[in-house]
């Protein structure tokens, strides 16, 4: 473990705030970790702007508990305000709970995001949007017609397979398609939350349609290794994928990214339960039994460790 210097800038770890916090992540989560520690830095970095334009603040030894409090109260008007989610915002003041450990080498400032920014409501209570495959597959073939054959391919990956973003981009779909062919199924290890994918076996598996969501996948691909173009880093990829696909989505009634992944699951839980998803019908209309079962596999198709957090995707179990 490194010591922290505490009598140089930002405890030493560089002169820049939003670098310190990196190299403070890569050091306290060692190889490996990839997706985790990206996505701390992306939010730390938002903090550290918000610091240099309401403090002028540089160094992250000036850090202190009301720094991050009135942090808190600046997000939370975000979330009055509804330009914000209750769930990013905590994320947000996590990922500075985490980055401010990694840095100090203690947990003295740490604060509770769900008393500064509101507790998250975990059970979906929307349908959400991209149940109609068509729409998606006409949404899909546009990004291509405008030259976006990659992002094409992501958007029907995030909701034939129920991929995140990241997780879209990052898969091999030339690999994908063998193991599609082979075993009817594809095992999600790459880009995947936390590193889950490296540890426990995530197979999801594939329909025709899926098969044909591979093919163009792979077409689009080529020989590189995933969907990500190789002149790019993931934060600019990640940046274009959004800035496209808000350009598009309104055209065919799509909404989020993240709404395709939940469409994925309420599409699994009518195929294990045989009844619609309770965020679709308003209750729960498969039998308790079935309910869970159904819970738990799209739970290890999501990538999830407990089932529970299906409810943000389905609807509650009521």
């Amino acid at each position: 473990m490194r010591i922290k210097t505490t009598g140089r800038r930002n405890f030493g770890y560089g002169k820049q705030m939003d670098w310190a916090g990196k190299q403070a992540l890569r050091e306290s989560f060692g190889n490996g970790r990839y997706a985790t520690v990206a996505g701390h830095t992306e939010r730390w970095r938002q903090f550290v702007a918000w610091c240099r334009s309401e403090h002028g603040m540089r160094d992250a030894r000036k850090v202190d508990r009301s720094t991050v409090n009135a942090y808190g109260t600046h997000l939370a008007d975000k979330v009055t305000e509804k330009s914000m989610s209750v769930s990013y915002a905590q994320n947000l003041l996590s990922s500075v709970n985490v980055v401010l450990e990694s840095l100090r080498g203690d947990r003295r400032i740490r604060v509770a995001p769900a008393a500064l920014v509101g507790k998250r409501n975990h059970v979906r209570v929307e349908p959400p949007t991209g149940l109609d495959r068509q729409a998606v597959r006409q949404c899909a073939d546009q990004l291509r017609m405008n030259g976006h054959e990659r992002i094409a391919s992501v958007v029907e990956l995030a909701r034939a397979l129920g991929l995140r973003l990241r997780e879209a981009s990052m898969l091999d779909a030339r690999a994908a398609l063998r193991q599609a062919s082979k075993h009817g199924a594809v095992n999600i290890t790459a880009g995947t939350k936390g590193g889950r994918g490296h540890r426990v076996d995530r197979w999801v598996p594939v329909t025709k349609i899926t098969i044909g969501c591979l093919v163009r996948a792979a077409k689009a691909q080529g020989t590189g290794r995933n969907l990500i173009p190789t002149e790019l880093s993931w934060r600019q990829w990640n940046t274009r994928v959004h800035h496209v696909w808000a350009r598009v989505r309104d055209d065919y009634n799509l909404k989020k990214l993240h709404d395709l992944r939940a469409a994925y699951a309420c599409e699994r839980y009518r195929t294990l339960t045989g009844s619609v998803a309770p965020v679709i019908a308003g209750r729960r209309i498969a039998g308790r039994d079935a309910d869970r079962a159904a819970r738990q596999t799209i739970a290890q198709e999501l990538g999830h460790a407990r089932s529970d957090v299906v409810a943000a995707y389905v609807g509650g179990v009521r």
